[in-house]
């Protein structure tokens, strides 16, 4: 394991001689803390994360360049333009609902081996959609233009009906359903920017239409259920979850931002001044929030109360009811939490007897805090460098998204419409326009996500790596210089990291990283499997599948735990990771009975604090996402599920940024005792009295209960 630790971060001047200052002053009292011959370590992994941010910007400018963020929430119309795009042809500005003018096309589309897509339905861009007259007929015209005289505007107030000024030709090709206007038939309402049908036709609307001589119009069910199902395709709720993380900005930067930050500074005043209280307090409000955000989601979910989560944007008829992915998946969440609820309530009475053998533990990091008191500032560094860069990759992430090519689809099939350009019916351009998504789109979604983890646990390494090494400053002066210490121990600490052990955070970084991703991909691959298979599957299969996923949850466990400590020991030797690894887990095994219960319980009660901040965030985006401005119009959401999710994972992450002060805090002065007491036969020196006190008295706990054992 090498020579003795506190030659190079105790009082031993002699191993630091040689060394640089690394706190300032030069020969008093303070002179010998963390002062090594310190070197650069992992080099060679600090390139490779210089070369993945090359990429990572380099990535996320083809999704600037290739994407339009409109493709998220609107639909193309038959001419390849978005809805709502003032750049399209025409100017389709507040013209934001897609309506299939022609109904038999849609039902076409809806039987079985028909060759009609319903992509190819000829569909426009309206600001709402239409509905029967109720004492006569009203026709939904295309796109003025060629012979119809008309502006864009002016077609808008007719309520886009021009049919009084066409021609003998083109309203003869309109009574054969070829256009240019198409008879409004059924009623429509406002599912997420598409028109879905009523199959409810209109009878005064439909005799008006036989008695002009019309063509027969299909008046079957199906024509809802084609468009449902189209609105309602795994691909389209994806694309409006990620349009809603557009569209939820405000909540991100107020409760997964500002509010955390608040909640985790308070939280650690509170565990300063009132460390006692606060591991009850903690226990109980973890309970009660996750109670709240519960019946939040019963609410929604519509189990309760009479507010649930619609899928129509604007007024409807109260009778119709339309159902959607969405609140399939709020039912699942509602059901997911209330199993949740359960078991943390009865996990709550399980460790109330064991709560308190945190308490001194849980002291001695408060007395830390009090001592270097910049380590309560010093989270906000990397929280606005983590801010700075979700920004970054939230935008980029809504471009990467919908940088699909809008193309002309390949289809055979026999239409004709009347082109109002040639003035004529023209046969040849039936197809409509889709999003293509090629598979190296799908690849560069990948590794943005991957890149957003990555990025995440390195700048939350680079945070515990200094408040690490400023705890093990204050340790091994314990009794001789504390008050010494100077204010910016945290600027020396940090000094140390950037100068010397990036490239070891870079790579621990990296092996959590790469782990949470074979995990994630073998899931997928499950999943999709299972989907593809038959229903039936051999228990061999289900075995495989169960055992291979908890060995990496165990192995990913494990990882995060050991790195933890690597980048303890990082901070107070500067060796590389793999060496800090190694003997951060050495200590920490042949001290295995002395200490760890006391840490297994103080991670509990810390875990709890950091589920109470972001579950107090996901409360707040709850009640955020439920005022008027999110439930209307434009920036109405899908879903509260999604920006309540990264609400939560953010509010969580800002979270560990704080709550790391209290958790290093506790590791590193553990850490530190067990290397004290083996440097000086089983009794360390340096340990505050409270603290060996505990471990003293939970150590003689333990070999009593293995000496009664058989």
């Amino acid at each position: 394991m090498g020579g003795p630790l506190g030659a190079i971060i105790g009082r031993y001047p002699s191993a630091a001689a040689g060394g640089d200052d690394e706190l300032g002053g030069g020969g008093g009292p303070g002179a010998g803390i963390i002062r090594h011959n310190r070197r650069c370590r992992d080099i060679a992994f600090l390139v490779i994360f210089a070369a993945f941010w090359v990429a990572m910007i380099v990535n996320s400018s083809f999704g600037f360049n290739q994407g339009n963020p409109l493709r998220l929430t609107y639909e193309l119309d038959y001419k390849g333009n978005i809805c709502g795009d003032k750049h399209g042809d025409p100017n389709l500005h507040e013209l934001d609902v897609r309506y299939w003018m022609n109904p038999n096309q849609v039902y076409q589309s809806g039987l079985k081996n028909s060759k009609v897509n319903l992509a190819d339905a000829k569909a426009i861009c309206l600001m709402e959609c239409p509905n029967p007259a109720v004492d006569g007929l009203n026709f939904i015209c295309d796109y003025p233009e060629g012979d119809i005289r008309l502006s864009v505007d002016d077609w808008i107030n007719r309520d886009y009906d021009y049919f009084e000024f066409l021609t003998p030709d083109m309203r003869n090709s309109s009574l054969q359903l070829q256009g240019p206007c198409y008879p409004v038939i059924f009623p429509t309402v406002n599912v997420y920017w598409s028109c879905q049908f009523i199959a409810r036709a209109s009878n005064v609307s439909l005799k008006h239409w036989q008695q002009m001589g019309g063509v027969s119009i299909d008046e079957n069910i199906l024509i809802d259920k084609t468009v449902h199902k189209a609105i309602d395709s795994r691909s389209a709720v994806l694309k409006r979850y990620i349009a809603d993380i557009g569209k939820s900005w405000p909540v991100f930067i107020v409760c997964g931002g500002i509010l955390p930050v608040f909640l985790s500074v308070i939280w650690l005043l509170m565990i300063r001044y009132f460390v006692a209280a606060m591991t009850w307090v903690t226990v109980v409000l973890f309970n009660g929030l996750v109670i709240s955000v519960t019946m939040f989601c019963y609410i929604k979910a519509g189990w309760i109360g009479n507010d649930p989560l619609t899928v129509v944007i604007g007024e409807s008829d109260p009778y119709v009811h339309i159902s959607g992915r969405e609140i399939s998946h709020l039912h699942t969440v509602t059901i997911f939490m209330t199993a949740v609820m359960i078991i943390a309530f009865l996990s709550s009475i399980a460790i109330v007897r064991r709560i308190l053998i945190a308490t001194p533990v849980l002291k001695v990091a408060a007395k830390v805090i009090g001592e270097v008191q910049a380590l309560i500032v010093f989270p906000l560094v990397p929280f606005f460098i983590l801010a700075i860069f979700y920004m970054f990759w939230f935008a980029a992430t809504l471009h990467l998204f919908s940088s699909g090519q809008v193309i002309r689809n390949d289809c055979n099939i026999d239409c004709c419409s009347y082109d109002l350009k040639l003035g004529k019916v023209n046969c040849d351009n039936c197809c409509g326009y889709s999003i293509h998504y090629t598979p190296h789109i799908s690849i560069a979604i990948l590794f943005h996500l991957f890149g957003c983890y990555w990025a995440t646990q390195f700048f939350l390494a680079c945070s515990s790596t200094v408040i690490a090494g400023s705890v093990a400053s204050y340790y091994w002066a314990r009794g001789e210089i504390s008050h010494d210490i100077p204010f910016l121990t945290v600027v020396s600490s940090l000094k140390r990291l950037m100068r010397y052990s990036l490239g070891s955070v870079a790579l621990g970084s990296l092996v959590v990283s790469v782990v949470e991703w074979v995990r994630f991909i073998l899931e997928c691959l499950r999943r999709k499997l299972k989907f593809v298979g038959s229903a039936r599957e051999s228990c061999f299969g289900k075995a495989t599948s169960s055992s291979s996923e908890c060995c990496l949850g165990c192995i990913d466990w494990t990882l995060k735990s050991v790195n933890r400590n690597a980048y303890i020991m990082i901070a107070i030797t500067g060796k590389g990771f793999h060496k800090a690894s190694v003997l951060a887990t050495g200590l920490i095994m042949k001290n295995i009975l002395r200490i760890g219960k006391v840490n297994v319980i103080g991670d509990v009660i810390l875990f709890l604090g950091k589920l109470c901040v972001s579950l107090f965030c996901a409360l707040f985006a709850f009640l955020m996402l439920d005022t008027h401005k999110y439930k209307s119009a434009h920036n109405k959401i899908s879903s509260p599920l999604i920006p309540v999710l990264v609400t939560w994972a953010l509010g969580y992450i800002v979270a560990k940024l704080f709550f790391a002060v209290v958790e290093m805090s506790i590791d590193t002065i553990i850490l530190s005792f067990c290397q004290d007491a083996e440097e000086h036969q089983g009794n360390a020196q340096y340990a505050p009295p409270l603290l060996m006190e505990t471990l003293d008295e939970q150590s003689d706990l333990q070999r009593l209960t293995l000496d009664q054992g058989p």
